[in-house]
């Protein structure tokens, strides 16, 4: 099985924390140059430095925040002046926890915002030089809410099923020039989001985080929250060339915990 990303560019957002981090760990160490993404330069130089070199990649970084969608398409046209990325990961930090009702509408156009319009602009970049190269790998780090809605994220739901039907309908669009379009759903996964998760949760524990964090595990199959990496190595597989005839799906990597098919 073809693993091996030597010579393959990727972009990887959200990339200085939690699955964002370790899939750019995971790329680099199959042999994929990384360019980094995410608004801390601090966090960003100092996961540079964490990336595997192995195979003599020259990893760099930009400085972005996704608030500021023009920022973005300007910091893309630096990054796309001397090279084509491959692989495009799409992956920022989900919205404010809360009942949808409670939920205030700019949440929504801020959401909306920050996860579909940036996807946009970024496939919107990167998709040209994908097409020369007949090489493209776009994958989408979204929530096992799409398919099955989470309690107390409203927002996320909302705007999580949004990207996933935007995603099927660009994986039909790109699938004649070489490029797929995958969503890696994650479940429950040990990342500080995961911690305010836990802290949404425990007011229905009394204010507990440790009866909220056994509940929660509980009701996963695999019985324990999923760490990053394990996020990563789907991440990895789909970017590969083994995952070239696998388009336009969502793929819970969850412990089993969603019912659903």
């Amino acid at each position: 099985m073809n693993l091996d990303l030597t010579n393959k560019n990727a972009l990887v957002c959200g990339s200085t924390a939690g699955i964002g981090k370790a899939t750019a760990k995971q790329l680099a160490q199959l042999g994929a140059t990384v360019t980094l993404v995410a608004r801390n330069e601090e966090k960003l130089k100092e996961t540079l430095i964490e990336l595997p070199f192995e195979q003599g990649q020259k990893h760099n970084y930009f400085v972005a925040d996704f608030t500021n969608t023009s920022e973005l398409k300007t910091k893309l046209d630096i990054a796309l002046k001397d090279k084509i990325f491959h692989i495009l990961i799409n992956n920022t930090g989900g919205p404010k926890g809360g009942p949808i009702f409670e939920a205030d509408p700019e949440q929504f156009t801020k959401a909306f915002s920050q996860h579909l319009i940036c996807n946009q602009i970024l496939v919107q970049a990167v998709a040209p030089g994908m097409k020369t190269a007949d090489y493209g790998r776009i994958i989408n780090i979204i929530s096992t809410s799409v398919k099955q809605p989470i309690d107390g994220l409203g927002v996320s739901n909302t705007i999580r099923g949004a990207v996933a039907s935007w995603s099927k309908t660009l994986a039909n669009e790109l699938g004649p020039f070489g490029i797929t379009v995958n969503n890696v759903l994650p479940g429950f996964t040990a990342t500080d989001r995961l911690a305010d998760i836990i802290g949404n949760a425990s007011k229905r524990f009394d204010g507990s985080e440790e009866k909220a964090s056994a509940f929660m595990k509980s009701i996963v199959p695999a019985r324990r929250f999923a760490q990053p990496g394990e996020i990563a190595n789907a991440v990895a597989f789909l970017a590969s060339e083994a995952a070239s005839y696998i388009n336009g799906i969502n793929l819970p990597v969850d412990g089993g915990r969603t019912k659903s098919l």
